[in-house]
């Protein structure tokens, strides 16, 4: 692979194999193809017209939407420009929308529809340097006359007009481009404040395609769905880099709530979802079979139990019972295929989980059904850094070292520091904070890029993710647990869609708070003739209580004494990005929440049954209002006394 930018890569493509099939889009129930030429014609009338508008080299170009080819195109015109990029999650709010085109100086922002332009015109006014929003899809737009407005296509038509004034335009602005020009601004989630820019160079980007092709086996026109947002930095990776690089067939599904449906359609050979989605999807899986009758159910888990024996086993190389081998053809022909079936996955060859941390049960049960899921861990800082890799591995781990681009001279290099801390260097090096001076110093030691992460190391040498060195927690005791460890093995429970575990210095014990799933819940109490009438209803039954209560007990059973769980209460309402309690990668922002519900988490540790919170509430119409409910506080155990020597601290 040779150092390049992203749209060079998209010409040679177009000039070598025009009409090879790179993009495919379902649109009102039609998949649409797109060849390499027909993207770079796309793309190249987009880039001049962009010209024509007064976007010049050098400057931000933000798009916000769901993953569309419109999407991918207007990335990849900025960048023939010489532009760089920030791509937006389609949910975020008008204020989130400002912060990101404030903080990254866009000139002009690319809009999907009506919703995400009503975003841009709210903030417009305070934004003197965006000077342009330009929207692909023109449903419920027939009334905008705003002059910054104006389409897709109108754009186009000015850079056709233009191609076809100055034919060599197109190629003297690709050819200015440079492997160090920014490709990508990508944002973090501001789990612990606002979001920073990382900056991501096209030799960055191309590094970290070639780690994933290496680690994965990844061979050129693998059908991929596009599913995860462009403003992940991994989907930069996947599907705009390696669909390039490759290359892949990149799929687009109609929107976000065909996403199983589409996977199940084109029967996908390469996906990534974050950990949340696989989650969903095993979820699905369980909820479906609380439904079943008893014998379909001694079926479904007679099979995963032998594929569990036949595929994990081989997986942590341990020897498999005749009896097993013998019945697994069996096992596969009658639950195991047809679950692959049902969810889409019967030709998937790379299935990759990153983003968080996950439960290596969620791992063992996709491997069980003949899913090769596997973990890709790294940051947008440093790039993809582990992948479990081969025939062989251990689900507990992050995986081996990938290998970074040779034409870099710079192989990825690692240490762990004496307080247990990865240190990385080597690959695409770490450019910085867009606009914040010193901070590449500010995360270097001696040339040594500081993740945050505690880390071991397995026998094997695979990577073993602990936490993150900021969240670790220490008790009154002295003895320290890691947060996720315990919330990432409980979120394998269908019923349990987030949890937040709390204990500190001050306290004595581990606590935590359960975000319920809603659908799944729900569909158990109806089937057990449980009575409810809204979420907070229902999270608060004595029933699901018990219901958790022996989830939260099984998982204890594998922790040390000091990091069980001893009481927990269940949030009154879904946790909401909106409302700030999660990121938009629907990460834990904790500190919000441990402010927003100290209330509940006083109850805990003084040995209450009830609290009653009262907390402010914003609507999508931008009403606020006040959420007020009665919150039931559970032991786990027996009767837990041994918080309430903190409290009176925690109140003040």
């Amino acid at each position: 692979m040779k150092l390049t930018t992203l749209p060079q890569i998209l010409q040679e493509r177009a000039e070598q194999t025009p009409q090879r099939l790179s993009q495919r889009h379902k649109h009102r129930g039609i998949w649409r193809e797109y060849s390499f030429a027909q993207v770079r014609d796309q793309v190249r009338s987009l880039a001049l017209g962009l010209h024509r508008l007064g976007v010049e080299r050098g400057q931000t170009v933000a798009v916000i939407g769901e993953n569309e080819p419109e999407h991918f195109w207007a990335e990849l015109a900025a960048q023939a420009l010489g532009c760089k990029v920030v791509s937006m999650y389609p949910d975020l709010t008008a204020d989130e929308t400002q912060y990101l085109l404030e903080d990254s100086e866009a000139v002009c922002l690319f809009a999907q529809d009506q919703e995400q332009v009503d975003k841009g015109l709210a903030v417009l006014p305070r934004l003197p340097l965006l000077q342009h929003i330009v929207y692909w899809d023109a449903t419920g737009m027939w009334s905008y006359k705003q002059p910054s407005l104006c389409t897709f296509e109108a754009v186009q038509a000015q850079g056709t007009e233009l191609h076809h004034n100055e034919p060599g335009r197109f190629g003297q602005l690709l050819d200015a481009g440079s492997p160090d020009d920014i490709a990508v601004l990508s944002y973090t989630s501001g789990t612990t404040g606002k979001p920073k820019g990382v900056i991501l160079t096209h030799k960055y980007l191309l590094d970290n395609a070639h780690r994933l092709i290496s680690s994965t086996g990844a061979a050129p026109g693998m059908e991929y769905l596009s599913y995860i947002s462009p403003a992940w930095a991994t989907e930069q990776m996947f599907g705009i880099t390696m669909g390039l690089c490759l290359p892949l067939v990149v799929n687009f599904p109609e929107g976000p709530e065909q996403v199983l449906s589409s996977i199940r359609e084109l029967a996908v050979e390469a996906m990534t979802f974050a950990p949340r989605q696989w989650e969903s999807m095993a979820s699905s899986v369980q909820a479906h079979m609380l439904d079943a009758g008893p014998l379909r159910r001694r079926i479904y888990e007679w099979g995963l139990r032998i594929g569990h024996s036949v595929n994990v086993g081989r997986l942590d190389g341990k020897p498999v019972p005749l009896r097993h081998r013998l019945l697994f053809p069996l096992a596969e022909a009658v639950v195991l295929r047809p679950l692959r079936d049902q969810l889409g996955l019967t030709r998937v060859r790379i299935a990759a989980c990153g983003g968080a941390t996950m439960a290596p049960d969620v791992f063992r049960m996709f491997h069980a059904i003949g899913v090769p899921l596997r973990n890709i861990y790294g940051s947008t800082e440093t790039g993809l850094l582990t992948c479990h890799q081969g025939e062989r591995f251990d689900l507990e781990t992050v995986g081996h070292w990938m290998e970074s681009l040779p034409a870099l001279n710079a192989p990825l290099q690692w240490r762990v520091s004496e307080v247990g801390e990865l240190q990385v260097r080597g690959g695409s090096p770490f450019l910085g904070y867009y606009r914040r001076e010193g901070s590449v110093e500010s995360k270097l030691q001696d040339g040594w890029f500081q993740t945050g992460d505690a880390v071991t190391k397995t026998e094997r040498g695979e990577l073993v993710f602990l936490e993150r060195l900021s969240d670790l927690k220490r008790l009154r005791s002295g003895e320290s647990f890691p947060p996720q460890f315990v919330e990432t093995r409980l979120r394998f429970s269908p019923f349990i869609k987030d949890i937040m575990t709390v204990g500190d210095e001050t306290l004595d014990f581990v606590a935590a708070l359960i975000n319920i799933d809603f659908d799944v819940v729900s569909r158990w109490a109806e089937d057990k003739r449980v009575g409810f009438s809204t979420f907070t209803d229902l999270s608060q039954k004595p029933e699901v209580a018990e219901l958790l209560r022996a989830e939260i007990q099984r998982v204890n059973g594998f922790l040390p004494a000091h990091a069980r769980v001893v009481r927990f209460a269940n949030f009154p309402k879904e946790l909401d990005p909106d409302e700030g309690e999660l990121t938009r990668s629907r990460k834990l922002r904790r500190e919000f929440l441990q402010e927003r519900y100290r209330a509940l988490i006083v109850g805990l540790y003084d040995g209450s049954n009830e609290v009653q919170i009262d907390i402010p509430v914003t609507y999508q119409d931008g009403r606020k209002s006040q959420f007020r409910a009665q919150v039931r506080l559970h032991d786990v155990f027996g009767k837990a006394d041994a918080g309430r020597g903190a409290v009176e601290e925690m109140r003040a």
